[in-house]
């Protein structure tokens, strides 16, 4: 049979997306180009902000309008499958199966099910679940991969419906993790991105390896050119991990590193663990350590009780750190979390003004970020045609930066030095 799978959310939901197709592929279906070329249409959800989840819901509506014509395998997975548990049934009464973040591995069995009308349903942490170890081993492409390295996370930040949907921490064995990116780099991978809610916290309280040692066991992996990890907390980045950059041979000179509001009442209230004199504290290290740095991070306008002061404390965060990029959102509630019930909800005309202001000033400082880079050579992972031109190549830097130039087919999935000609909004245009 032929499967689709529809995705929604981060990069975590994205490898989920590709572990699932290595199940499915492993047990004999085949990946479908379109909904009216499938047999099977799994829809794999996000529900960290109100407008990932209302997308899903409305894409669903139109599933059901496909699956009366065709009678095709509909199924959900993800975060609002976690969320949502039982009710999802009451809500989407047409659906074959739901499954959780710790229950994809169930992913054929729920197929199987769905073909003599039995209802399958995956909730719940169980534990060391066999979800976090499966090796897409058949799905993988290009040389570029995702390894998960831990999943969960127990900060509870207060607007954050994660440790609900997601559970508890639980870290692989760090002799697993070296053994599939061991087998990745021998398949000609030669850059990793580790994902996990924390990797900062990965293997805490553990006998096994620290994140940093792990990063440096990694690093002696001669193939393995580039090193990416997401996401940190801020509150938990040690000194150890501060000086693998610049340091280690394969960790890219980049960082994410939410921050979510620069004012101290707001991130008290947000239950983040630090303050903004903390996060500028470990911003000057990483700095100072790594110069040349690019950070990028994550902000939350708008937030219960968020005041004009404490939005102008966060602009100065802001213009202080003048980061590479940010991810910028109006906070939306989520159920279960502590932040649903505060008062003194900030008005969405408030918030869309002030959410507005923040990204215009943000995309000023990351086009001077990128002129920066004018006049600088560069090495560029060819990733492929341009979007912008056929004719052209297009690739990213060490820092995360795309660049755009004209090169031969030959160069894709190479590395190769380029020299930056122009810095746009965007992207760099080079030249090799």
């Amino acid at each position: 049979m032929r499967f689709l799978i529809e995705n929604f959310g981060c990069q975590m939901n994205d490898h989920d997306m590709e572990k699932m197709a290595s199940v499915l592929i492993d047990h004999g279906h085949s990946v479908a180009l379109s909904v009216e070329d499938a047999d099977i249409v799994i829809v794999n959800t996000c529900c960290i902000r109100q407008k990932a989840e209302q997308k899903f819901f409305s894409l669903m509506g139109r599933l059901q309008h496909a699956r009366k014509r065709t009678g095709l395998i509909l199924g959900v997975t993800g975060c609002v499958a976690e969320q949502e548990k039982e009710n999802i049934f009451e809500r989407l009464p047409f659906i074959d199966f739901s499954l959780g973040p710790s229950n994809i591995h169930k992913i054929a069995e729920a197929v199987e099910n769905a073909k003599v009308n039995i209802r399958t349903e995956g909730f719940g942490d169980n534990g060391r679940s066999p979800s976090l170890f499966i090796r897409p081993h058949n799905t993988r492409n290009g040389v570029k991969g995702f390894v998960t390295i831990m999943k969960g996370c127990n900060n509870f930040c207060s607007y954050c419906v994660v440790p609900y949907v997601r559970g508890r921490e639980e870290s692989r064995p760090s002799a697993d993790v070296l053994s599939e990116v061991r087998e990745m780099a021998e398949r000609g991978m030669i850059e990793i991105t580790l994902l996990g809610q924390n990797v900062n916290s990965y293997n805490n309280g553990n006998s096994d390896l620290s994140f940093p040692q792990l990063l440096r066991k990694i690093d002696e992996i001669p193939e393995i050119s580039r090193i990416r990890f997401v996401t940190s907390h801020p509150k938990d980045i040690s000194q150890e991990l501060i000086e693998c950059f610049g340091s280690l041979r394969t960790l890219c000179e980049s960082i994410h590193l939410p921050f979510q509001s620069g004012s101290d009442r707001i991130l008290a209230l947000m239950n983040r663990g630090y303050t903004s004199g903390d996060y500028l504290g470990k911003v000057e290290a990483l700095k100072k350590q790594c110069p040349g740095i690019a950070i990028t991070a994550d902000c939350i306008v708008g937030f219960p009780g968020e005041t004009d002061e404490d939005f102008e404390q966060t602009m100065r965060l802001m213009e202080n750190v003048r980061f590479d990029g940010i991810f910028s959102f109006i906070y939306s509630a989520r159920k279960f979390t502590a932040a649903a019930g505060l008062p003194d909800p900030v008005p969405q005309h408030v918030a869309h003004e002030r959410l507005t202001r923040f990204q215009k000033r943000q995309r000023e400082i990351t086009l001077e970020a990128n002129r920066g880079a004018e006049g600088k050579k560069m090495e560029v992972l060819v990733e492929g045609p341009s979007k912008n031109s056929p004719d052209e190549l297009t690739g990213r830097t060490r820092t995360g930066k795309i660049v755009n130039f004209t090169g031969g087919a030959g160069m894709v999935y190479k590395l190769v030095e380029v020299d930056i000609i122009k810095g746009y909004a965007n992207s760099l245009r080079g030249k090799l």
